[in-house]
């Protein structure tokens, strides 16, 4: 599963942390503190808006420990090797605890460029698809990473298809082109594992920070909220929009109810979502939502008012793949359709089962446990993920508990119709896995 909301620093910052945003506190891809920009959100793309909110928060870009922090701790190091954004190859590693990060964009510690440079090549020109840079980044990671003196988790994160998939469309020639590329640069890894004999040292696991879909939609939150008379301007501080985030100034009740009702009845709306009225709510203070605990988004600082999802259905694109979201643009990510939240996980190596299939149900922040108990070493009591023990040899033996599928209902009326939202979760003993979200209108005759 993708962690919602499904997007690249939300997960980036889920997989560091072994934690979802309402633990972590990174709560999207553009993010809002008032401290910072009290007029708009802030770009976690980019590092150098990561640098301030964690100027502003006295160090505390996350609220979480993070995988590099715990094996510096324990005396290991971590390096990171990325061909995204800045702030995607940041938030894997954000304290550069004993380690490195590799990226185009951004090369820490400052003192380890002109060495990488040197002994890599020159950074090459970002590309779609984005062939030049993924070689570079797979270079570094085979000559610093797969040597047994190396780190003990390295990273990599390849942007496309994502970033080719963004502005062509799901199925293009040139989203299918840069699958291939960067599937070779993973050949890359894996051969020269064999010819270095290293295949019965190194564990291999492989995920993604989300799917994707088509997007058709034309409306944007920010436009409807101003055009309706909820928010003044762009610029206005009444109420702040960041992506799906609204907040509603001094929390004003009446404000988030209204602005809650109107979102409702329109049909490119899907899921809408409050605070609960107390802890271990999963109905929203406001009627016909959910509560934010329920999608692991209740950070006790940093959750909007009200989180929106756009809506999604399951018509299929002129490729033929299925699923089209009331996003705007041509195609991506960050919503509660099950062709963003469902995504691939792959695992081989000395520690793993081979020739296995499990259908439980996993997390991005379920790698981190996973990779610290194969290590023997501590693993923090606030990380939410669990550790994966059905997938691994040994010592680690399964506990044989069974999922078992939850739905959580939320309706209200609206004027003209009635408004239905169901949030389909799997429970696997105490963890919950959000699997989608669907909303039904059932309009007045």
């Amino acid at each position: 599963h993708s962690v919602f909301p499904t997007v690249t620093r939300v997960n980036a910052s889920s997989y560091s942390s072994g934690s979802y945003p309402g633990t972590h506190g990174l709560m999207g891809n553009t993010v809002y503190f008032p401290a910072v920009d009290p007029t708009k959100g802030l770009n976690t793309g980019d590092y150098s808006d990561l640098n301030k909110i964690a100027s502003a928060t006295n160090g505390h870009l996350l609220t979480a420990v993070t995988l590099g922090e715990v094996l510096q701790k324990a005396g290991k190091k971590m390096m990171v090797f990325s061909s995204g954004s800045t702030g995607q190859a940041m938030m894997q590693n954000h304290t550069v605890s004993g380690g490195a990060i590799v990226n185009p964009g951004l090369i820490l510690p400052a003192s380890f460029k002109e060495t990488y440079i040197q002994e890599v090549g020159p950074i090459p020109a970002k590309a779609k698809p984005n062939a030049g840079q993924h070689k570079w980044v797979t270079d570094g990671l085979i000559r610093y990473g797969l040597t047994l003196d190396g780190p003990l988790v390295s990273a990599i994160w390849f942007s496309d298809p994502d970033g080719t998939a963004h502005s062509d469309g799901i199925g293009a020639p040139s989203s299918m082109e840069s699958i291939k590329i960067v599937d070779a640069e993973f050949g890359r890894i894996l051969n020269t594992l064999k010819e270095k004999k290293l295949e019965g040292h190194f564990n291999i696991v492989i995920s993604t920070d989300h799917g994707f879909i088509t997007n058709v939609g034309k409306e944007s939150l920010t436009e409807f909220l101003i055009d309706n008379g909820f928010k003044k301007d762009k610029e206005s501080e009444d109420v702040v929009v960041a992506e799906g985030a609204i907040y509603v100034k001094d929390h004003n009740q009446e404000v988030i109810g209204k602005i809650v009702s109107a979102l409702q009845a329109q049909e490119w709306i899907g899921g809408v979502f409050t605070k609960g009225k107390s802890p271990g709510d999963m109905k929203g203070m406001v009627a016909g939502t959910l509560s934010f605990e329920s999608i692991h988004w209740n950070h006790p600082e940093r959750s909007a008012d009200i989180l929106v999802d756009e809506n999604w259905d399951e018509r299929k694109n002129e490729k033929g793949y299925a699923g089209m979201s009331f996003s705007r643009g041509v195609a991506g990510h960050g919503g509660l359709s099950p062709y963003e939240t469902h995504i691939a996980l792959l695992a081989a190596g000395p520690s793993f089962k081979k020739n296995f299939e499990s259908d439980l149900p996993t997390s991005n922040v379920d790698i981190v446990p996973t990779i610290l108990a194969i290590h023997n070493i501590s693993i923090p009591s606030d990380m939410d993920g669990r550790v994966m023990t059905e997938l691994l040899n040994g010592k680690f033996t399964n506990n044989k508990i069974k999922p078992k599928k939850e739905e959580l209902t939320a309706t209200t009326q609206f004027t003209g119709g009635i408004y239905t939202l169901t949030l389909d979760r799997t429970i696997l003993g105490k963890y919950q896995y959000v699997n989608f979200a669907k909303v039904v209108r059932k309009l007045d005759k």
